[in-house]
């Protein structure tokens, strides 16, 4: 009785059979369907390998929400040489609260403005990185998921420069970072610097930003400004840059950060009191947070769809040929 009831369940599956067999003394092999064969096995191989390539590679998601982070501080990388000497320039921050903040973090080093062979081949890179940038915004996603080499050493020479280089910790508010005529000093409607003992002939704005970048370092980014230089043939000059930072969560398979990205405006001018062009003579960056905050994320086609994707790649190709041989050979019998 058990044993009629399994034969009985098994000629269920059997008619139940979607796929059936053709016995094979139906079955007759040609050259035209070896030939078929041949070319559709080729193709599911060629397709198959390239589908395999387009399942390793990644691209970058990016989402946009609201920064509720107030209260934590924002560090500025700065990297400029300066075509004066340490002792005549000073570099600080002053935001919108006229709070001064103390630029421990910075150095002063005596160096050389002009630029080795090398440098400035490197330099030259990253002005034309920086203008391929402008022109295809999707190489941002591979500055973000890849490294870049770091900028060749100083070599020897005359130090008639000062390259100010470190970080400084700010509060996220819009401020000023600037490097003028003298050292600062406090004082109590916010902040002075002692210009008188600096002679007009030594001034020289002329400056090249080898990197600035707000939040943390990351190696292989380039940011807006690296790169830059301006030489100014007037000795009383300003140069301004006026900075939107926007917030950025990185997220990759290699790193997670959290970093800015900004734009840049310039404009400079020639100090002239006597036709009224007044102001300051200095490097002076004005900086402004945007209230948006993006979110970049690497991502990677999951296994399930490369498999499904696959499959739909080796059965559409059997199965197209399969049908034209078909009509091929229908037609030549007729």
């Amino acid at each position: 009785m058990r044993r009629l009831t399994k034969k009985k369940a098994l000629n269920l599956v059997k008619e139940l059979d979607a796929f059936p067999k053709v016995p094979e003394s139906y079955v007759e092999s040609t050259a035209s369907g070896g030939t078929v064969s041949l070319i559709a096995f080729t193709f599911m191989a060629a397709l198959a390998f390239l589908e395999f390539f387009v399942y390793r590679d990644t691209w970058m998601k990016y989402e946009y929400e609201v920064d509720k982070d107030f209260t934590s501080k924002l560090r500025i990388n700065v990297d400029i040489t300066v075509a004066m000497k340490c002792q005549y320039i000073g570099a600080d921050v002053l935001d919108l609260a006229e709070t001064m903040v103390a630029s421990d973090g910075l150095e002063y080093e005596p160096v050389n403005f002009e630029l080795s062979p090398q440098q400035r081949l490197w330099q030259l890179t990253l002005l034309h990185i920086q203008e391929r940038l402008r022109l295809e915004h999707s190489l941002q996603d591979v500055l973000f998921k890849s490294a870049i080499k770091i900028a060749p050493e100083d070599s020897p020479a005359p130090l008639n420069a000062c390259r100010i280089h470190g970080h400084l910790y700010v509060n996220k508010v819009a401020g000023n970072f600037h490097i003028t005529v003298g050292k600062s000093i406090p004082h109590p409607r916010g902040h002075a610097h002692l210009a008188a003992l600096v002679s007009h002939d030594s001034f020289n704005f002329s400056h090249r930003i080898n990197h600035l970048s707000f939040g943390e370092m990351i190696p292989g980014i380039i940011s807006t400004l690296d790169g830059t230089e301006k030489v100014s043939p007037e000795s009383n000059h300003m140069f301004q840059y006026f900075i939107t930072i926007v917030p950025t969560k990185l997220n990759t398979y290699k790193i997670a950060a959290d970093t800015h990205q900004y734009s840049v405006t310039e404009r400079e001018r020639v100090i002239n009191h006597a036709l009224g062009s007044h102001g300051v003579s200095g490097i002076f960056m004005k900086y402004d947070i945007s209230s948006l905050m993006i979110r970049v994320t690497e991502q990677h086609m999951p296994l399930w769809q490369f498999l499904v994707r696959l499959c739909g790649i080796i059965g559409g190709i059997f199965s197209t040929t399969e049908i034209s041989h078909i009509y091929c050979r229908k037609c030549t019998l007729e």
